[in-house]
């Protein structure tokens, strides 16, 4: 018979819901599971609540010059308003900093424990979880059963790095690293993506380095932060609130881009071959000031690396200090056996409205979206469904196999956006209109019987 001696005594939780992250969204999982009579554990294991928010962990992308893209009404929970007297776009201190009044607000802390990492996730039987988590400090793990589960561990942590040939005998970062135009200061500098994150650097380094490449794959739609006055996402809220066909908006976009930042391409970015809204919005209105004024280079894709040159798929090199990979994050569940969400091998895991394990109804994932819109609000009515899900599959369990369902018929292009750039950036993206439309038919589907 095997030994067991050494395995951790299981301590059984009963009704209570695991959280998985302390960052935005699972802090709203806090709130709404406690909301719908449920008690709740928290692990984080940082020292403090804020998750990619927070500079101060070792895992946050945030950097000096981080600001929402999304503007403040767009971004706040719909029952926690930013300060009325904020800016449009808030930095990153005010945004820890409502984060961290959501939660005293609130009084999440008290259900989350610090310093603790989840080691393993496992199912035990009945919709119930084994969870085992360790000190990151060390010392020995417990295991501790629950009724139910929610990821919201954040998907901005794990660099995704490009896969380029050779060495490079400059520095050689991924964005992830940066965090001070300090780094930039005096020096040749060449960054690596086009998206927010990319545009970002390039104009932080317009601004502090001595020369800038700035390589892209593909052309991109460069979106100014305003618009008639008023910041880009409201306006585009309001035509999707006016349900106007995805032509029309697209004309709308391509007219509105055309008086704004105008036609980029003669800066040497490559036209776009996608169509407006079929990949995750670029807002930046600084990049085309940088560009017309020379201190932005646009070049190809890189090849490879020989040394101290870079080569560039036109055959061309250049010589920078300092290389920057802005090409993103891709989603990690380490304490999960690839097969509970079902996790394909290229990483991507199959979840209904990008939260519901399909296998597991007890089983969630809050936060893991991308939008035209903030993600507060919709990790908001992400944590509110599920927490009305696991009270009625508690309450009513043939209602629920009823609702799940029904659910499951739903159609993908209902929630999901239809046409996208495919790649992995394009994974959880959604408009937020229909997505948030399909959540509210599934919070009425699971609305008391009168």
């Amino acid at each position: 018979m095997p030994d067991n001696s050494d395995r951790p005594e299981v301590a059984d939780r009963r009704d209570a819901v695991c959280v998985i992250g302390a960052g935005a969204s699972g802090l709203a999982a806090i709130k709404n599971l406690r909301e719908h009579g449920f008690e709740v554990d928290c692990y984080e294991r940082e020292t403090s609540v804020g998750g990619a928010w927070n500079w101060r962990h070792d895992r946050s992308p945030v950097y000096a010059g981080t600001h929402l893209i999304s503007s403040r009404p767009l971004t706040e929970f719909p029952d926690f308003p930013m300060p009325d007297t904020w800016p449009d776009y808030p930095d990153h201190h005010r945004v820890l900093s409502y984060l961290e009044r959501y939660s005293r607000h609130f009084d999440l802390e008290r259900d989350v424990w610090f310093g603790t990492e989840v080691v393993s996730v496992v199912p035990a039987g009945d919709g119930r979880w084994d969870v085992t988590t360790q000190s990151t400090g060390g010392g020995s793990s417990r295991v501790q059963r629950y009724a139910g589960v929610v990821i919201a561990n954040g998907h901005n942590w794990a660099p995704r790095k490009p896969d380029i040939p050779g060495d490079f005998g400059g520095q050689l970062i991924h964005s992830a690293k940066f965090k001070d135009p300090a780094q930039l200061r005096k020096r040749k500098v060449l960054v690596i993506g086009g998206g927010n994150t990319g545009c970002d650097i390039a104009v932080e380094a317009a601004q502090q380095a001595s020369t800038v490449w700035h390589s892209t794959r593909r052309g991109y739609w460069y979106a100014p932060k305003y618009v008639f006055g008023r910041p880009a996402d409201q306006v585009n809220d309001r035509l999707l609130a006016l349900r106007l066909p995805l032509w029309l908006r697209q004309w709308l976009y391509r007219r509105t881009l055309a008086l704004t930042t105008g036609d980029l391409t003669r800066y040497g970015l490559p036209e776009p071959t996608h169509r407006p809204y079929e990949s995750h919005p670029i807002v930046n209105s600084q990049l085309p000031y940088y560009l017309g004024h020379g201190r932005i280079t646009p070049v190809p894709d890189v090849t490879a690396f020989d040394g101290a040159s870079v080569v560039l798929a036109d055959g061309s090199r250049i010589e920078p200090e300092l290389v920057i990979t802005a090409t993103g994050y891709r989603p990690r569940f380490e304490f999960l056996a690839p097969e509970v969400l079902d996790t394909g091998e290229d990483g991507r895991p199959d979840l209904h409205l990008h939260v519901f394990a399909r296998k597991h109804p007890t089983l969630a994932v809050v936060g893991l979206v991308q939008a035209d819109f903030g993600l507060f609000p919709l990790a908001h009515w992400q944590s509110v469904a599920v927490a009305r899900w696991l009270r009625l599959r508690a309450a009513d369990a043939e209602r629920a196999t009823a609702v799940q369902q029904k659910e499951s018929t739903r159609p993908l292009a209902s929630w999901s956006r239809r046409r996208v750039v495919p790649s992995p950036r394009h994974w959880f993206e959604v408009d937020h209109v229909d997505y948030l439309r399909a959540v509210e038919g599934l919070l009425r589907e699971m609305e008391p019987s009168k």
